[in-house]
């Protein structure tokens, strides 16, 4: 299959250590940009990114320096709202994917940042890519939209996002969308027209520890994408410091519990304070700082 565009999105690319990784992060997130960049070389086309580049939308200089020599060339993106100071369109002027537009490292393409809905009139995928790309390309309707969608039930109770099968009816002008902010990856197809959701590029919640990273490479000519998975380490994603979460709320709650019993609340904190002290036989020291800290 000959490759027109490589679909990613959901890069969340950070400093901090997630709470779930074990591993060295800084050096998985980065390996996995090179991979996405290796595939750009081979296949010589450009990388379509769905928004959310940045886990904060104010990254230090070092991630800035370090995106401008990592990123893939030919790299095209949208801002999500990580990327957005204040979740703001007019804001985008002082955001790290603003800094890298200006550093020449990417583009950003006009619609559809977070927050914003489609053009009644699609333009074509083509007029975003570089000359000398794609020459043999049908004419083929792109749109790249930062927008929460899902396949199947609902993803928490009363969510009003919309499913990917009804965004596909809802613009039938495109024959591509690329969506990002579900870290989920997916396809949809419709009537010969497809929608596709890359997922993250990482593990960075303990949920997604058997996420298998990807991206998606898209032929012009048949509308249809293949799957490219990234190699990851296996062991790094940890739950331990949700266990250790839910230790800790089963001893707040067990504590709670004893509170029951005989003795009635008071809506005077420092009432409730002595008699708890009173009835569980505080220590004096201890005693002693609890009110030297409440007089603070």
């Amino acid at each position: 299959m000959k490759v027109d565009l490589i679909l990613t999105s959901d890069w969340h690319i950070r400093e901090s250590i997630p709470e779930c990784r074990t591993d060295d992060f800084w050096e998985a997130q980065w390996d996995k940009v090179a991979q996405v960049k290796a595939l750009q070389v081979k296949h010589n086309c450009p990388v379509y990114h769905g928004g959310d580049l940045w886990h904060h939308w104010k990254p230090s200089p070092n991630l800035i320096s370090e995106a401008i020599k990592r990123l893939p060339a030919h790299f095209y993106t949208i801002a999500g709202q990580h990327d957005l100071p204040q979740h703001s369109l007019e804001l985008m002027y002082k955001s790290g994917i603003y800094a890298l537009e200006t550093a020449g490292a990417l583009k950003v393409l006009p619609c559809c940042h977070w927050g914003q809905t489609p053009s009644k009139e699609p333009q074509l995928s083509k007029d975003y890519i570089p000359a000398g790309y794609n020459n043999d390309i049908v004419e083929r309707y792109v749109l790249v939209w930062h927008i929460m969608n899902y396949q199947g039930k609902k993803p928490w109770p009363g969510c009003t996002d919309p499913r990917a099968a009804g965004l596909l009816r809802k613009h039938p002008k495109f024959d591509l969308i690329l969506t990002g902010d579900n870290h989920k990856p997916f396809v949809e197809e419709y009537e010969g027209r497809v929608l596709v959701n890359p997922g993250s590029l990482t593990r960075q919640t303990a949920a997604q520890i058997d996420h298998k990273p990807r991206v998606y490479l898209w032929s012009g000519i048949t509308n249809t994408v293949e799957i490219a998975y990234l190699d990851c380490k296996e062991g790094v994603v940890s739950r331990e410091h949700i266990e250790h979460k839910e230790e800790r709320d089963n001893r707040i709650d067990a504590f709670i519990s004893k509170l029951d019993g005989d003795w009635e609340a008071e809506m005077n904190f420092e009432e409730n304070l002595k008699r708890f002290i009173s009835a569980n036989d505080i220590q004096q020291p201890i005693t002693k700082i609890i009110y030297e800290a409440i007089e603070k």
